[in-house]
């Protein structure tokens, strides 16, 4: 049994497609065995939301009379790049702000665009002649910019760890505050829901695939940053640890507060919580029988927060169902579990991106270049050297 991509695009456009979320497939699979669900299912969708630390967006303002060419720039405080064409920048979710630190940051910034608030543009210059105004101080709106564009370079993580801290103290991470002596373990993944465990060798997914990104309608970029298909992976091939990513780009004016959310973490810094989703055309009972995957068959490993060092020592893995059921066995003892992303918004996404498909009759791409696949590059750390070494 096999579809193609454009057997799958007709019978969407036909408003004949039978389209499922990841958790709805899964049942599908169980009642009626993974060839059946196969046959019967077209589109499966996915979702996730979670703290996606590489996020941003780009902005044009849009030139002022008499112009300037921006080079330092803030937006209520918060430091964006000035790097850039005069009236263009780029900000970064976790940049701090300059007066109110990590308690406000580019995350609120875009939180504030999208909630329709207008904030405060303040910008210097060195003064030219085709741009000869030094300063600006002005109030800017989400409306009034010409472009506001995301481009997050790494979201959609591929499995991640599970936190936990065996110091004596309390250490404050990413991943949540991790308790002394094993207290709690935290964790970040819709699990089955999730969009690139359910695509594990990156066969749908790839540059062009359209998604779900804040609420808007997105796109596949490139392989998103820190991206490693090498990582150990088990035997339905799903990597048991933070493997491949993917950049994402969509239009910020489309997206909705729903779906992004700014966050501090104490102790930690700036995050933001960003809504992301993917269509996957079940075109062979390959890609089904990883569909129909639920968080018992998926695993993720315990990683020691508690050690400061790249290579952290593991206390080996759990699947997602034991994390969900609230507790975990580490060393003969029970350690209590809670998530940072949420499983609510995730399904929440899965449904709204199956009512774009089925109801919008939103066709799929395949891919125009594939996601780098394991084997093909390696990931490399950052080794620290001296000039002589150099």
């Amino acid at each position: 049994m096999a579809k193609s991509w454009e057997e799958i695009n007709a019978r969407i456009a036909r408003g004949e497609a039978v389209v499922v979320t990841a958790e709805e497939f899964a049942e599908i699979a169980k009642a009626d065995g993974v060839k059946a669900a196969a046959r019967k299912v077209d589109v499966v969708t996915t979702g996730t939301f979670g703290p996606m630390c590489s996020s941003g967006v780009f902005l044009n303002f849009g030139h002022s009379d008499p112009p300037i060419k921006m080079g330092t720039i803030t937006l209520n405080d918060v430091p964006a790049s000035g790097g850039l064409a005069a009236v263009d920048t780029y900000l970064g979710v976790t940049e701090p702000s300059l007066t109110k630190g990590i308690e406000y940051g580019g995350a609120h910034v875009i939180e504030d665009l999208l909630s329709g608030k207008a904030v405060r543009l303040k910008a210097t210059g060195p003064g030219t002649d085709c741009y000869p105004r030094t300063e600006i101080d002005t109030w800017v709106t989400l409306e009034e910019l010409n472009q506001a564009y995301f481009f997050n370079p790494r979201n959609a993580y591929q499995n991640y760890a599970v936190a936990v801290n065996s110091s004596d103290r309390a250490v404050y991470t990413y991943l949540g505050p991790l308790l002394p002596r094993l207290g709690n373990a935290t964790f970040c993944s819709a699990g089955a829901l999730s969009p690139l465990l359910n695509d594990p060798t990156y066969r749908t997914i790839g540059v062009g695939t359209r998604c779900f990104v804040a609420g808007a309608p997105g796109y596949v970029a490139w392989e998103g940053t820190q991206h490693n298909p090498n990582q150990t992976r088990d035997e339905h091939d799903v990597p048991v640890a933070p493997s491949g990513t993917i950049a994402v780009i969509a239009d910020l004016k489309a997206a909705s507060p729903e779906f992004f959310s700014a966050a501090t973490f104490t102790g930690y810094g700036v995050s933001s919580f960003v809504g992301i989703g993917v269509p996957i055309p079940v075109l062979d009972e390959e890609i089904a029988e990883t569909l129909a995957l639920t968080d018992a068959d998926i695993q993720a490993t315990i990683i020691d927060y508690g050690v400061a060092t790249r290579s952290r020592p593991s206390f080996g893995r759990v699947t997602y169902a034991q994390l969900r059921s609230g507790e975990i066995t580490i060393e003969g003892r029970k350690v209590p579990t809670g998530p940072i992303s949420s499983l609510p918004k995730a399904r929440r996404i899965a449904t709204v991106l199956k009512e774009w498909v089925g109801e919008r009759r939103w066709t799929l791409a395949p891919p125009l270049q594939p996601l780098p696949q394991p084997g093909s590059q390696a990931f490399k750390p950052l080794e620290i050297r001296n000039e002589e070494a150099v």
